[in-house]
This record gives structure tokens, sequence and C-alpha cells, in this order.
């Protein structure tokens, strides 16, 4: 659905924050966005939907230059930024003004959601407060049901049962056709709703890889003791080292997504070798 093709972007000339990018995203997949602070996700999203403008490269969506805006894209696509801004409307009054531009809009699945998220149907936007402002927003998104949904940072605001709800709503809304990005630092509130993960690491996409992959490549378990001497990484944990291993018998495991975060930007470049191995990544 999305592609991208040897794309550079800077906001000054002699500084790119990205080189030579190159990606492809495809439907019936949510994504999970990773890098470290100034690493440039919020960047790459917004080169993905146009609202950037690549130095060299291009962006496409299903064929179409994400840089043109055509209406035919933009109708198509729904983006919920980090930083959302709300008018002084009522949920009713915001959906009658803006639905309109998205064809496939459902009433019904927005207010749906809005209960599900205990969002008042009648509120002003404007005095709700933060989290309930990014809820009514989400759910305006989900119901827009646009093939390609974009969010950065949407668990940012949420409390402990919102983010489960979160969970469970983009999970059910997800179909073969969709495509779901999700930009995000905190690992732990999706690690059961993402299903690939793209990392952003040193102005390159150093993984673009399902789960299910990293998996068969990777062994994640704790060990008393970090002693093992064919270790790729290990972190401290009150129950005992969490630790990454090779995994040449396939043998399954969840994969930690905050370790196998903090293992790629370790620098140990074994794990990454791995991952490759025997798998041509379309992410470098």
């Amino acid at each position: 659905m999305i592609q991208i093709n040897n794309l550079s972007f800077g906001y000054r000339k002699k500084n790119l924050l990205f080189q030579n990018l190159n990606l492809s995203l495809s439907r019936g997949h949510i994504y999970g966005l990773l890098g470290k602070n100034g690493a440039g996700k919020s960047t790459l999203l917004k080169n993905m939907i146009g609202l950037a403008y690549p130095t060299a490269g291009t962006c496409t969506i299903d064929g179409a230059d994400a840089s043109k805006r055509w209406p035919q894209v933009l109708q198509n696509l729904y983006f919920l930024p980090e930083e959302i801004y709300v008018p002084a409307l009522t949920t009713t009054q915001y959906v009658s003004r803006t639905a309109c531009f998205y064809p496939r809009f459902s009433e019904q699945e927005f207010y749906q959601y809005l209960a599900e998220f205990e969002v008042p149907r009648e509120a002003v936007l404007d005095k709700l407060s933060f989290g309930q402002q990014k809820k009514m927003m989400i759910a305006f998104g989900l119901a827009t049901n646009t093939d390609l949904l974009v969010m950065d940072e949407p668990t940012n605001g949420l409390d402990i049962p919102s983010k489960v709800q979160f969970r469970k709503i983009i999970a059910s809304a997800l179909t073969e056709e969709r495509c779901v990005i999700i930009s995000t630092h905190q690992v732990r509130d999706l690690e059961s709703l993402i299903d690939t993960l793209v990392v952003v690491h040193n102005r390159e996409i150093v993984v673009n890889q399902e789960l299910d992959q990293i998996s068969e490549k990777l062994l994640f378990t704790t060990v008393p003791s970090a002693q093992d001497h064919q270790l790729l990484y290990a972190e401290e944990s009150l129950r005992g080292v969490n630790v990454i291993l090779p995994n040449p018998e396939g043998v399954y495991s969840k994969v930690d997504m905050e370790l196998f975060f903090n293992a790629i930007i370790s620098g140990n470049p074994a794990i990454l070798q791995l991952l490759n191995s025997n798998h041509l990544q379309n992410a470098i």
C-alpha cells in the first residue's frame, strides 16, 4: 500500500534526517513504528501521507504520489497527530462538518466507539480533557473506515483502562484491506496489538519484520544469570535477567518488543545479522 523508494529528507539540506530510505508497507497489518526520540518517527509519518516533502526519492500510496495530496487519496487516509486540536463544537456538529470528506464514514460506528471509550455523546470537544479529546479523535478516525490509518503516539494522554480499550478496538477494526501504522515510544501499551515492527535507527529502517519472523530467529527468555556466551542482549529485572538468544531450533517465544528495541539501539550487529539471514529484508 505504501512504497518508499530512495527517500531523502531533511529540514536543512546539509543535515539530512533520512537518506536513501526504502520501505514497503502492506494492507492487513498493524505496524508499530519505533525509534529513539529525535529519530524522525513523526517526520517519516508526515512523508508517508504528504505533509512533508522529500528532497529526493518518492513515497506513494497505492501508486499515487503522496506529496500531491490528491482528493481520492486523502479520502481514503486518516492521520491522527500526537498533538491534536479540537474546535468548540459538539461531537454531532463535528461529524456533520467533517465526515463528508470520508465517503465510508459510519456514524453508527462512531457513536459505538464513543460509548466504548466512555466519551459523552453530546460533549463540547474543547471542554473535554486531553485524554477524552484523544479518544474522540481515535473514534472518529476508526469510523472513517479508510484503508490507511496513521496514528502518532495515540496512547499519550490515555489512562490504563482506555489503553486496554484502545487495543481491543483497533484489533477489531483491522481488515485485510486496512493498513494501520502506529508510532509510539510506549511499547508496552501496544505489545498485544502490533503484528509487524518497523524500527528507525541512525537514519535508516533497520527492521521491518513481522513478530512471527522475529521469534523464529530470536529467543526471548529469562535466565538466572547472564553467563551464557551466546547471549545477544541482556537486561537485569526483578525476576532475573531478560535475554535475547539465537534461536536455531525455531523455538517459539513471545517477542519482548521493549527488550528487542533496546537491543537494536545498543549497537550489537549480531541481532540484525540473524534477522537478515536467509531473509530478504525489504527495509534496507
